[in-house]
């Protein structure tokens, strides 16, 4: 395999020169596992480990390799190990808050093109959650995509694209059935040679199934559903950088049963640029869109232009990034403050000398 055939760009060359060292060569993570990763290179594929140096210089997860990152490696003496020195400048980014309590990003794919938001047509589609992943992915960087799959199993599924339509106006919304192979075809436009897809979405929606069918062999056992929720169990357990018939690159993940939001500012407005839109219109600048005289907001909810669960759902959403926003403040500050005690003690060791 070549460069370009891993996604290698213009783009990315002009990254490497600052980084390229002696005997370094490019790569490209497929997968990451404990202690290490799964490299693709032009000679093939080989194991990698952190050099000392970039391992202990990160100060947090988005500093070290994800999958779908470009990286400068060695092999030493021609070993059946690579050494990874350097994650290059990232195009895009799909990221999100890690599950639990805790403030931490969590990488999900890294260089990625288009985004294939897979949504089921059965008890699982569900226009809110819709939204959610599509404020992540504009924030990403990348484009989305989104895929209604199993229309074996809805008779009205023409009604759920209008739907989906009303809320993400501009993009492209693709019908589907994987398992049973129908209109597969109209996904092939988006499966370029050098193209990185990331395939997206909760679980029991069909994307391992979708693999499959894409790559045309079995790479992913596939589980059924439970009936009565159509909730699916995980059969992706992480992430994986898959090269497709086609040439292009298929990043397959684990299903999100979980996606809290990750500095998505720039996402929320792209999303909700309706909403945006009538908030300029408002007569108050700093209008909360309650019982303010001459909110146009409220009055695209009287007159039915603006839906109301929509307009709720993009006050959730909201909330959830302020308050993550003053999560990761306290955060830094505490981070700061633990910096300068380790900078102190350190200086009054020095001075007892």
């Amino acid at each position: 395999m070549n460069l370009e055939q891993l996604g290698w760009s213009n783009w990315f060359a002009s990254s490497f020169e600052q980084f390229a060292m002696e005997g370094s060569f490019l790569a490209r993570v497929a997968q990451e596992y404990k202690g290490g990763y799964l490299l693709y290179a032009e000679f093939g594929e080989i194991a990698g480990v952190l050099a000392g140096k970039l391992r202990h210089e990160a100060t947090s997860s988005q500093d070290l390799p994800a999958v779908g990152d470009w990286v400068a490696a060695t092999q030493p003496n021609n070993s059946t190990q690579a050494i990874i020195h350097q994650v290059l400048p990232r195009k895009s980014k799909f990221s999100r808050k890690v599950p639990g309590s805790k403030t931490q990003e969590q990488i999900i794919a890294t260089n990625i093109d288009t985004v294939f938001l897979v949504s089921g047509l059965d008890d699982n589609f569900n226009l809110r959650r819709i939204e959610r992943y599509l404020v992540l992915t504009w924030e990403s960087g990348a484009n989305p995509v989104i895929i209604l799959n199993k229309v074996d199993l809805c008779e009205l599924w023409e009604q759920k694209v209008l739907e989906v339509e009303a809320i993400a106006p501009g993009v492209p919304i693709l019908a589907i059935s994987a398992l049973s192979n129908q209109r597969l075809e109209i996904l092939q436009p988006y499966l370029q040679l050098g193209q990185t897809i990331v395939l997206l979405g909760s679980s029991g929606v069909g994307k391992s199934t979708l693999t499959n069918q894409i790559i045309g062999k079995e790479v992913h056992v596939v589980q059924t559903v439970r009936q009565g929720d159509s909730k699916g169990r995980h059969t992706t357990t992480s992430s994986e950088l898959l090269c497709l018939p086609s040439g292009a690159l298929l990043i397959d993940t684990p299903g999100m049963r979980e996606l809290q939001l990750w500095d998505v500012q720039d996402g929320l407005q792209e999303t909700f640029a309706d909403i945006e839109t009538l908030a300029e219109q408002c007569r108050f600048r700093d209008c909360q869109h309650q019982h303010e005289p001459g909110c146009a907001v409220q009055e695209a909810l009287a007159e039915g232009i603006l839906d109301q669960k929509r307009f709720s759902n993009y006050q959730k959403l909201q909330k959830e990034k302020n308050y993550l926003a003053r999560k990761q403040d306290e955060r830094e500050s505490l981070n700061t403050k633990a910096r300068w005690k380790k900078i102190t003690k350190a200086m009054r060791n020095h001075h007892k000398w």
